[in-house]
């Protein structure tokens, strides 16, 4: 017999998404807000930046097509006057780079405000430096544990880098330890893991990479949410 009703998880992952949904549900009604707030945004404008962050991360604008290096030589046959010739060439695929529109444009945006809320709103020159010195140390860090993976990309672990911008944020500046642990966060994960391992692209045999994309989107967007909800 042939069966035409599937459970749409297994008993295993079932169970899992039970048991994540309620936090997920947390954060996105109390987390999300209470994060944004103490970064200065309204908890209106919070939910809506996260709903864009969240869709936007399915929107990869391209940047650029690099062509990948042949792994093998392909022959083409033409006929001429009843003779054949085989013709060897190389068959070039490419690799197109782009642009998270959740992973990467919008954490970037919320960052500039940061810092320009520091420059204009809290007058802290000081506190530029600190986050600075804060996307220095996170962007070695992700540079480190970030790997490529062929056919995807690059991925890393989720949880370090916000626990890491975190204590980061309370070290370098305990007043105001939460736009430093976002900014260092999210574009020191940008910088570390993505930008700096742009070298090895064309070695990943990828259609699309995307910066701030699948492997890396966990690690940034929810890198700067974490962090500020761990202070």
């Amino acid at each position: 017999m042939r069966r035409y009703i599937f459970p749409p998880l297994q008993p295993f992952l079932l169970i899992l998404f039970l048991l994540v949904f309620p936090l997920f549900l947390f954060l996105f009604l109390f987390g999300i807000p209470l994060a944004f707030t103490k970064l200065g945004i309204p908890p209106s404008i919070a939910l809506l930046l996260f709903l864009l962050a969240l869709i936007g991360s399915m929107i990869n604008i391209p940047i650029k097509e690099i062509r990948r290096q042949p792994r093998f030589l392909d022959v083409n046959m033409v006929s001429f006057w009843g003779i054949r010739y085989f013709i060897p060439y190389e068959s070039f695929e490419k690799t197109v780079l782009a642009i998270n529109l959740g992973g990467a444009i919008i954490p970037i945006l919320v960052s500039i405000y940061q810092i320009i809320r520091a420059i204009l709103l809290l007058r802290s020159p000081s506190l530029l430096v600190e986050m600075l010195i804060g996307v220095m140390i996170v962007s070695l860090l992700c540079h480190c544990i970030a790997k490529p993976v062929t056919g995807v990309g690059i991925a890393m672990p989720a949880l370090i880098p916000p626990v890491v911008s975190a204590i980061i944020g309370i070290m370098l500046s305990p007043s105001y330890a939460a736009p430093v642990a976002y900014v260092s966060g999210t574009m020191g994960t940008l910088v570390g893991a993505d930008i700096m391992n742009l070298h090895v692209v064309e070695k990943l045999d990828a259609p699309v990479v995307s910066i701030g994309g699948a492997g890396t989107f966990d690690g940034i967007f929810l890198t700067g949410v974490v962090a500020v909800l761990l202070l």
